[in-house]
């Protein structure tokens, strides 16, 4: 059975920043679990590092995402013209969603968010299609992960419930505004570890970024 969006309330608990305490614990457990952890002040010193960070001879991905089309770094990597964006390259996106699909499978290196970073070190990632799933589980070299710190939550639990309870209605309510349809949660990934070393990239920014 598949929840209507208008059946969960939107629990605004979840857009607030979580203390330095909670985002230094969440840092220090990602490290343990073999990611790399940036912290930075606000979305524009990420999308600074992010500049510094993204290499320019190796193609890039842009997963969808809204902290990264709100900060301007989807635009910094697709329009540019700095980096080798996998997404200008293929020109206007395919009426047929496999190509979307398939389109982002496997870059060199890929960027984007989730909706969820726990105390004990794990990212949570929900998806209606599960586009771009792939790259963040393995198909990517490179990843990185630009997540404010209102996505900071305590444990697995409480990411999966933010996922449904704030950032999917959240979701709907753009699209609705958009196109006129709403979403839904189809795949949900969790990463507990980075089993490459130098892979996986966090960069915690400890204002509120995206939802």
């Amino acid at each position: 059975m598949i929840m209507t969006v208008e059946a969960l309330p939107l629990d605004e608990t979840f857009a607030v920043p979580a203390d330095a305490a909670a985002l230094d614990r969440a840092a220090a457990a990602l490290r343990e679990n073999g990611f790399v952890v940036h912290i930075v002040d606000t979305i524009a010193d990420a999308r600074s590092l992010l500049g510094e960070l993204l290499p320019r001879d190796r193609e890039i991905f842009t997963a969808s995402s809204q902290t990264l089309e709100l900060s301007g770094i989807t635009a910094d990597i697709d329009e540019s013209g700095e980096y080798v964006s996998v997404r200008a390259k293929a020109g206007p996106p395919s009426a047929d969603v496999w190509d979307t699909v398939r389109l982002g499978a496997t870059p060199e290196v890929v960027v984007g968010s989730v909706h969820a970073v726990t105390e004990d070190g794990h990212l949570l990632a929900g998806s209606a299609s599960g586009s771009q799933l792939a790259p963040y589980a393995a198909g990517a070299k490179l990843a990185y992960w630009v997540v404010g710190a209102q996505k900071i939550v305590p444990d697995v639990a409480t990411g999966l419930r933010r996922i449904h309870s704030y950032s999917l209605p959240r979701e709907s309510a753009r699209l609705q505004e958009r196109y006129n349809q709403t979403s839904f949660i189809g795949r949900i990934l969790i990463l507990e570890r980075e089993a490459f070393p130098d892979r996986g990239h966090v960069i915690l920014v400890r204002e509120a970024a995206g939802f």
